[in-house]
């Protein structure tokens, strides 16, 4: 098949077209540096031309309500519109494990409960184009346990609440985005996490650590997540979650033969 993704030069997406090209399927990389822009809609008629699958894993620049809101709202848009004329047969869409559990706080001017909005917008215009789609709902990725430390020090701590996290690696997303753009319409949510669940204070120590990063991770159920209040399974699948095969101890094993 003919499979264009959007984002697809970034973490994700640069991932997704390597593995749906190595299982023979013609894999298009499109983002602004090769000339597609869906916030203006330049090059998506040529690019979409005998696609099949389209799969978006592009992301907002911004984590501001109002930028992000714009973000999704024009990309999503075009990017259904043009679909729909070229006769595409599938969208697939990532987005976030608990998102409409996230966009629900609203209390702290920081929280990022904004961004989770525009994500809920996102996936709302995908359910009522009336194009066959399959949205993915991913967990944290490992990759992203650094800026959940910086963004939550305060002097020499970082301040964690002890909220259940169940992240996975990146390469195991994109294993899931393939299979769904490969496959069928499910017309539906379907969620992945990691093979593991821990503590989201654990789970950033055990990060730091293996850096030998020297801030103290404080465990304080009052702290908040990217400015969000939390409860203990925000942040983890509601139900049957497809889960990846990498753990997290092999990941930073990785990641440190890899540093050297």
């Amino acid at each position: 098949m003919k499979i264009v993704v959007i984002g697809g030069t970034g973490l994700i997406g640069s991932k997704v077209v390597a593995k749906l090209g190595e299982h023979g399927h013609q894999a298009v990389a499109a983002s602004p540096a090769s000339g597609v822009n869906t916030l203006t809609g330049e090059g998506l008629e040529q690019v979409l031309q005998g696609a099949d699958v389209v799969v978006d894993v592009s992301n907002s620049p911004s984590f501001e309500e109002g930028a992000a809101t714009e973000f999704f709202r024009l990309s999503t848009t075009n990017l259904l519109a043009a679909e729909a004329a070229a006769g595409v047969g599938h969208h697939v869409a990532l987005s976030v494990v608990g998102t409409d559990r996230l966009a629900a706080d609203h209390d702290d001017p920081k929280s990022t409960a904004g961004y989770f909005r525009a994500k809920a917008l996102q996936e709302s215009l995908i359910q009522q184009s009336g194009l066959p789609y399959s949205i993915v709902h991913a967990t944290q990725f490992y990759e992203f346990a650094a800026s959940i430390a910086d963004v939550s020090t305060d002097g020499d701590k970082v301040r964690l609440p002890t909220a259940l996290i169940q992240p996975m690696a990146a390469e195991d997303v994109a294993k899931a985005v393939g299979r769904a753009a490969a496959g069928t319409p499910t017309n539906t949510i379907t969620e992945i996490g990691g093979p593991e669940q821990y503590g989201l204070d654990e789970f950033i120590r055990i990060a730091l650590t293996a850096r030998q990063d020297p801030r103290t991770v404080v465990a304080d159920d009052s702290a908040t997540y990217f400015g969000i209040a939390i409860d203990e399974r925000s942040l983890i699948p509601a139900g049957d979650a497809v889960l990846g095969d990498v753990h997290f101890g092999d990941w930073l094993a990785a990641q440190a033969t890899e540093g050297k």
